[in-house]
């Protein structure tokens, strides 16, 4: 741990317990194994950090920051909040807990959220063109502030619930990548939370004390196909614990030769 005079103002007030340091290092030591696993370093410039005020990305913002201090990140870092125009959404927390910490920010308004309640049907859920359109707006964001990448807060579970969607609602195997080069060749998406525990960021975020901003705003988040492979998930890990753990390695060691797939292996010439 750094003495509280040499630390950023976002771990001022870093509970002293044994048990936190042990969460903070491990979080660090998991977000640098992924920024150096994946090569995201390499990509290097300006990053857009993407805030959406929930546990994830405060923590994201954290182990960036702290990094970034420690001169383990060659990356510039720029925090953004895309206020949506959801009903309710406490537009001034974001801003006022960044400048307070003295993260450079910025907080991009506009209302997706009338288009999104327009062109969804009744009864249908609004997240996949939610996320359509905040991706857009992001991505014109980055490129106004002459960022490489843009950086969000997708977690260790993320990932492995990406899979069993994918799995069992689009007949794929897929997941989230961690580094990932758009269509247009000029931006990187990055995922530097990808070998973190979703439960790691909730202690992690809940013991600063940061202000968290709920993710359901919009009130649409009943019947979504990811909160059915969440909770399935987390049926398996109370009745045999360890399981996201191991479904994240079996995405880290695939075998071609064992899958169907003739354009990942040869069999045809085998």
């Amino acid at each position: 741990m750094l003495d509280q005079a040499e630390i950023h103002p976002l771990f001022h007030g870093a509970p002293d317990s044994t048990e936190f340091r042990k969460l903070r290092k491990r979080i660090i030591r998991l977000t640098r194994e992924a920024i150096e696993t994946y090569g995201m370093a390499s990509v290097g410039g300006r990053w857009l950090v993407c805030l959406s005020g929930g546990k994830d990305s405060y923590t994201l913002l954290a182990a960036l920051v702290e990094l970034q201090w420690r001169g383990l990140l060659p990356a510039e870092i720029l925090a953004c909040n895309l206020d949506q125009g959801q009903p309710g959404f406490p537009a001034t927390v974001l801003p006022e807990f960044l400048a307070r910490m003295g993260v450079p920010h910025r907080i991009e308004y506009r209302d997706t959220y009338s288009i999104v309640t327009e062109k969804v049907a009744e009864g249908r859920t609004f997240c996949a063109l939610c996320s359509r359109l905040r991706r857009g707006h992001l991505y014109r964001v980055a490129r106004e502030e002459g960022c490489s990448a843009i950086v969000l807060g997708h977690h260790q579970g993320d990932i492995v619930e990406t899979f069993l969607l994918n799995l069992f609602f689009g007949g794929k195997l897929a997941a989230m990548p961690p580094k990932l080069l758009n269509d247009e060749g000029d931006l990187y998406v990055l995922r530097p939370l990808a070998h973190v525990a979703e439960a790691d960021c909730e202690r992690f975020a809940r013991a600063m004390n940061y202000p968290i901003i709920p993710c359901d705003l919009c009130g649409s988040q009943d019947g979504l196909q990811r909160l059915q492979v969440k909770r399935m998930v987390d049926e398996w890990e109370k009745k045999s614990p360890g399981r996201r753990q191991i479904l994240f390695r079996a995405l880290t060691q695939a075998v071609p030769s064992h899958l169907l797939d003739p354009a990942l292996f040869d069999f045809k010439n085998l």
